[in-house]
């Protein structure tokens, strides 16, 4: 009998039918990884029904030299959760552990499971009238652990910061099959390092989260969504400025996208409208809320507030156009025009993109130069940049020529072109990764673009607490 053949066998025993498969039908869904660019193949599907099956298994898997992948809801953007094609890696995951505790009203906050869906926990949160201000577009499959783990971004950065920022304390599974557990949200604690935060945006490699105490906000009373032309990309930065004072604490998102952009959008989505008949260089889409709790006729005051810090832009010449959504339905109809960008981009076909992020000064002349540099030195590309000014991060794609074969662009100029945009984010003292995590679409890019020190750093933290190299490997770091 094999090493594998022992341990599959020990495996099962431990975790019984429903926490382990082989079943190719069951476990292929979760061997690709959601863009469709890496395709793995897996040993078995582990499910665990809680933190003491996880820590039997990982201690199983370090006894027999078992390395493993662990998942969440497998919508990451890098690849982070997808096992090896040799098929010699056991696929762990986490969407079992799901439960969640009773969320405490007063301290606002909750304890969850890794496995618990980011709609789900919006939803319980807004039951008891909160929310958890992260959201991003895949929701309904996201889970808890997979944020924590890619520490995720989202369109609310600007004001409640990324996942890292909401997380008050953790447990995981350590390489070892140890348990470290530091749920209990203390708001003073200076005992040495704050280890919890070794395995936000760690990927996995570090240790494996299986739970989570997180901050939530209070629900939201008055919402604002304006729809802006800019006639640059600094202008637009001057808008946010400008709301920032206005509104001081409200703002919460300040979203930029290209008129090429949004004619993509347009035409993707034959039943959408644009917001403004005015065409535009730059539009933008701001979101300002007021807590459920404001005193009474501040939701009023928020929107006359909106409006004449948008006469003001208007009249400096800071905006061309501005409109507020008349309501609900049309604030979400702006929300779908911005969350459309990616699928409209796809339907235009071959492209690659960029996850990037710049000094936040520094991103309209990073746009305004890089753009053009690119598109001259790939002629017939085009250079599109949209995304979460307020924050720096940009989502930067180059869209192949028309009429190319799209495998053989891929495998050659869409790597050139890759390699020369994080050349020129390093330049600009910029990440190669603002928010979709390195996983192993940019493992490569990382070790040969990362400060020496910083990747040094990295690789000894993992050789301490994984010196097996049991956990994820092949990602973030080689």
């Amino acid at each position: 009998m094999s090493t594998f053949d022992t341990f599959l066998t020990e495996a099962n025993a431990l975790l019984g039918p429903r926490g382990l498969t082989r079943d190719t039908d069951l476990t292929a869904p979760w061997t690709t990884d959601w863009r469709g660019r890496f395709h793995g193949a897996c040993l078995a599907l582990a499910s665990p029904a809680d933190t003491a099956q996880l820590s039997a298994l990982v201690k199983l898997c370090a006894a027999h030299g078992v390395t493993l992948v662990p998942q969440g809801g497998n919508s990451g953007m890098s690849g982070g959760a997808t096992p090896s094609p040799e098929g010699n890696q056991l696929l762990v995951s986490l969407r079992r552990m799901n439960t969640m505790g009773a969320i405490d009203v007063a301290e606002q906050r909750v304890t969850c499971g890794a496995g618990v869906v980011l709609q789900s926990l919006h939803e319980a949160a807004e039951a008891q009238g909160l929310r958890f201000p992260l959201t991003l577009g895949g929701k309904g499959s996201a889970t808890v652990g997979g944020l924590i783990s890619t520490n995720a971004g989202g369109t609310q950065v600007l004001r409640h910061g990324s996942m890292r920022a909401m997380v008050l304390g953790i447990e995981a599974v350590l390489a070892s099959g140890e348990v470290y557990s530091a749920l209990t949200p203390l708001r003073k604690d200076n005992r040495g390092f704050d280890l919890k935060q070794l395995f936000i945006g760690a990927e996995g490699t570090l240790g494996i989260v299986t739970a989570a105490a997180l901050q939530l906000a209070p629900a939201i009373g008055e919402r604002v969504v304006i729809w802006a032309a800019a006639p640059s990309l600094g202008a637009a930065r001057q808008l946010l400025h400008r709301c920032e004072e206005a509104l001081p604490g409200a703002v919460e998102g300040f979203e930029v996208l290209p008129q090429p952009c949004l004619d993509h959008v347009l035409e993707y989505l034959p039943e959408a409208r644009a917001p403004l008949a005015t065409r535009a260089p730059w539009h933008v889409l701001i979101e300002a809320v007021a807590p459920r709790d404001a005193p009474a006729g501040s939701g009023t005051a928020l929107r006359d507030q909106c409006e004449a810090a948008l006469a003001s832009a208007l009249e400096k010449g800071v905006i061309a156009d501005a409109t507020i959504a008349a309501n609900e339905a049309q604030a979400e109809a702006f929300w779908t025009l911005r969350e459309s960008v990616s699928p409209a981009e796809r339907a235009q076909g071959p492209a690659v993109q960029h996850d990037i992020s710049v000094p936040v000064a520094d991103m309209p002349r990073f746009i305004e130069t890089v753009s053009p540099q690119l598109e001259a030195e790939w002629p017939g590309t085009r250079a599109v940049a949209f995304g979460h000014l307020g924050d720096g991060n940009v989502h930067f794609h180059m869209i192949a020529p028309k009429g190319v074969d799209a495998a053989t662009w891929y495998a050659g100029e869409a790597k050139a072109i890759s390699a020369r945009v994080h050349d020129l984010v390093t330049q600009w003292n910029g990440s190669i990764s603002a928010e979709h995590g390195i996983g192993q679409l940019k493992r490569d890019e990382l070790a040969r673009l990362a400060d020496p020190v910083a990747l040094g750093l990295l690789r000894a933290v993992k050789s301490a607490l994984d010196p097996q190299g049991l956990l994820n490997p092949g990602k973030l770091m080689n």
